[in-house]
């Protein structure tokens, strides 16, 4: 039976220790005091995200239903490939069953294996790096820029050795990597460049989307993404002859030969019929929630500003950032720790969530990547935490939660 890592935030030592965040505070609806304009959101709580399907979604699953076609084939699934893929600027989409899954049909379709190496950040969520770990190939960690939170492009030239095969940049919480340099330093070497564009639905790096930006892209479709199928994911490119691999690969590479003959070690990667009808549903209205994120962490940002200790989502002059999840660094100047706030934040309605914890902190990467350091990675792990982010935030919320920061932090400079 599999036994997982006895690494502990103890075992780290006391440096690394103490970024690791503290188990998520106990949400509570005995909300107190509220200011009069904000009383109507007594006794709720505001998720840290929801889905928002408001569009077609239920008429097209019905259609599902009604015409039988409920697995693997039907037409939404080719309708919401086109669609996607054209919103990326790409003509080939690949629908499969989730984010990760698309990162690691990637992968596979490009053969790698024991001895090649992929780099990527190590802040980042886990399914990144369990991508590369499936395929037997190492994964190689780089450090972020405080300033967009993003891999630091300029420390790319020195992680490159002749076993580099991939880059892997992820555009973090919808703020697009500086893609250009990375790109050159790519095709410079012939290393495949894979978005991880998993939280950058409809972003945009010098007026072009994320997800055809690099040779191929990857999206997740959780239902916390910025539209969603509940659980899925898509490969986005222009190369046909990778598309065509890797739709073969999801299907257990079936040979179009004949029936039941097998060319390469395939997959059961498929995305449903179901899935796809809301899939095409939401991305017909991808350009509403673009707008809605957007003006939401405007609202956010022009009213945190005011509050001393809180550094708010940057948003480079060359990008569209999509503001997946609204996320903040909490400075000492605060008052308050970010789990102290957290806290706080939890006893009045609102929930949120801790930033990424860096790789090479993980309990099954550790001792991979024992004795390593990513400075920026750790800040952002122990100073970082997203609000509410939803699209369908309404502006009273938004304004009830920063209220909440407001009396957090006053308060903590009574102590």
């Amino acid at each position: 039976m599999l036994q997982p890592s006895k690494i502990t935030p103890q075992d780290l030592g006391e440096e690394l220790a103490k970024i690791i965040p503290g188990k998520d505070p106990e949400l509570s609806v005995t909300i107190k005091r509220i200011p009069v304009s904000q009383m109507d959101l007594s006794g709720r709580i505001i998720p840290v995200c929801e889905p928002t399907l408001g569009g077609r979604e239920a008429e097209y699953l019905v259609d599902c239903v009604e015409s039988n076609w409920i697995s693997s084939a039907g037409k939404y699934i080719p309708a919401f490939e086109e669609k996607f893929a054209a919103e990326c600027g790409c003509a080939y989409g690949v629908a499969c069953l989730n984010g990760t899954i698309a990162l690691h049909l990637a992968l596979a379709a490009l053969g790698l294996e024991a001895g090649d190496e992929v780099i990527l950040p190590a802040f980042t969520m886990i399914a990144t790096i369990n991508a590369v770990t499936y395929t037997g190939a190492t994964p190689i960690l780089i450090d972020s820029e405080p300033a967009t939170w993003n891999m630091d492009v300029q420390q790319l030239a020195d992680k490159i050795t002749p076993k580099t095969k991939v880059i892997m940049p992820v555009h973090t919480y919808g703020h697009p990597v500086d893609m250009d340099p990375l790109m050159e330093l790519a095709e410079r070497h012939n290393i495949f460049v894979l978005e991880d564009a998993a939280e950058s639905h409809g972003a945009e790096y010098k007026n072009r989307r994320t997800g055809g930006l690099g040779h191929a892209g990857s999206f997740s479709f959780y239902a916390n993404k910025i539209i969603t199928t509940g659980e899925g994911g898509m490969i986005t490119t222009n190369n046909p002859e990778f598309a065509a691999l890797t739709e073969n690969l999801r299907d257990h590479a079936f040979s179009e030969e004949r029936h039941f003959w097998h060319k390469y070690v395939g997959f059961n990667y498929r995305m449903t019929n179901l899935q796809a009808a809301v899939g095409l549903a939401q991305v017909e209205q991808l350009p509403q929630f673009i707008e809605s994120r957007r003006a939401n962490a405007a609202l956010y940002t022009r009213l945190l500003r005011e509050i001393h200790g809180i550094i708010t989502p940057p948003e480079a002059s060359w990008v569209k950032n999509v503001f997946w999840m609204y996320g903040i660094l909490v400075q000492d100047e605060f008052g308050m720790t970010r789990d102290q706030l957290r806290a706080f934040l939890a006893m009045h309605g609102i929930e949120t969530r801790t930033f990424f914890i860096p790789m090479h902190v993980q309990p099954i990467y550790y001792e991979k990547f024992k004795g390593q350091r990513y400075p920026v990675a750790e800040m952002l792990c122990q100073r970082g935490f997203y609000l509410p982010s939803a699209s369908s935030l309404t502006e009273l919320q938004i304004r009830y939660v920063v209220d909440m920061v407001q009396q957090a932090h006053v308060e903590s400079m009574k102590k």
